[in-house]
């Protein structure tokens, strides 16, 4: 059962976890939604497309955002917990550090299988689902509009200009059409108004327009025929979309998928070489949460009368940096230029006996520091630099002088 300690212990934890997680997932989806209101607009798609596409986009970034929010939800914990003197407390009334870490571990194994099942199964699928609406997208499947003042191809053997929209695009003015049939035969129309209508066939719609002039020419033709209407209707044969690719990525594969294609002995080496590495490297970045907790310890605790926030900071570049090598492993062993399990668990040891080395440091030697020589670094960097602020703002004794 949980003791007193152990919630208190949790609520601290899981208020900065839970925020950071949110932050992470937000500004992530920020920088990437200012890029797809780019991609839409260009494309000429509806805007609800956009939150689509970055629902999908969700799982890959909270596969980041969790192991970010578990490390800094402990970090903080325990920080304040340093500052505070509590720990001190805590440890002077019997409880190790091994003992503090239970509530954490409870966090650590249930956010490594929250984390095992968004990158083995629910971040392949959607990462499908991402890239299909990008070729929606571009083929004209989400309902792609017609640029006004621009001409527009629609398929290989129709051009469309459109002066005006009003009415969300039901009142169309200032139209030019032009389409080319099989045989040679060409119709170039031009009218004042004209509105889309769907029909019973999904592959063809009519456009009605107003008041135009119609020139149908032909080879067989001495010389193009002219009509001048009030109403005429134009069927548009919409242009046939091919079927989106299937899951044919080794990124868009769930853990099963690639454990069986890394064993078909059918598999080319190549495509093996890239299963391997993605399986690995997915399976890294899981693992590799169960040390999160010591490695948020190590860095939470500032030393004696110092309420340094450097392993705040060191320990954001500590787990980016190895998210980033880990991605370069992922490459070097898809090229297979060096085999996926050492270009993944090499690091992912020397990470781990890092890790070992600054809880032995911190949990059992008496006064032990991990990251001491960089606190006093940065102790005398920051006093160097605010002594060259005070110098700067007095004034010059020439000055002083001659007032």
């Amino acid at each position: 059962m949980l003791t007193a300690t152990d919630r208190y212990l949790a609520r601290l934890i899981a208020v900065p976890m839970l925020g950071t997680l949110v932050i992470a997932a937000m500004l992530l989806v920020l920088d990437k939604m200012l890029s797809l209101f780019d991609f839409v607009a260009a494309e000429g798609g509806p805007v609800s497309v956009v939150w689509r596409m970055l629902a999908n986009m969700l799982p890959e970034y909270l596969s980041l955002g969790i192991p970010i929010g578990l490390m800094l939800g402990i970090l903080l914990a325990f920080r304040k917990l340093a500052l505070s003197s509590e720990l001190d407390v805590m440890r002077g009334v019997g409880l190790s550090y091994g003992r503090l870490l239970r509530v954490p571990y409870m966090y650590a194994i249930a956010l490594a299988l929250l984390n095992f099942g968004i990158v083995g199964f629910v971040q392949p699928l959607s990462r499908h689902a991402y890239e299909a609406l990008r070729f929606e997208l571009r083929s004209g499947a989400l309902g792609a509009s017609i640029k006004v003042g621009e001409f527009t191809n629609l398929g290989k053997r129709m051009t469309m200009r459109i002066e005006r929209s009003l009415d969300g695009g039901r009142n169309l003015q200032g139209i030019f059409v032009r389409a080319v049939s099989r045989d040679g035969q060409s119709v170039a129309v031009t009218a004042a108004q004209g509105m889309f209508l769907a029909t019973d066939d999904p592959d063809t719609i009519i456009f009605r327009l107003r008041d135009g002039v119609l020139v149908n020419d032909a080879p067989k033709y001495k010389t193009p025929r002219i009509l001048s209407f009030s109403s005429h209707d134009l069927p548009i044969d919409l242009p046939q979309i091919e079927n989106f690719r299937g899951r044919d990525v080794d990124r868009e594969k769930t853990i099963p998928e690639l454990i069986v294609i890394g064993r078909d002995p059918a598999t080319p080496d190549k495509l093996r070489n890239e299963v391997r590495a993605n399986f690995h490297f997915r399976m890294v970045e899981v693992v590799m949460m169960m040390l999160l907790p010591l490695a948020a310890l190590a860095f939470a605790i500032p030393p004696k009368r110092s309420t340094s926030a450097l392993g705040v900071f060191l320990s954001i570049i500590f787990i980016v940096t190895y998210h980033k090598v880990n991605q370069y492993g992922e490459s070097v062993g898809a090229l297979g230029k060096v085999d996926p399990i050492i270009a993944l668990w090499g690091p992912f040891l020397l990470t781990a006996g890092l890790i070992f080395w600054m809880y032995h440091v911190i949990a059992h030697r008496p006064g032990g520091q991990p990251i001491g020589a960089l606190e006093v670094a940065f102790a005398k960097v920051g006093k160097q630099i605010v002594r060259l602020l005070r110098l700067g703002r007095r004034r010059p004794p020439a000055a002083e002088g001659a007032a």
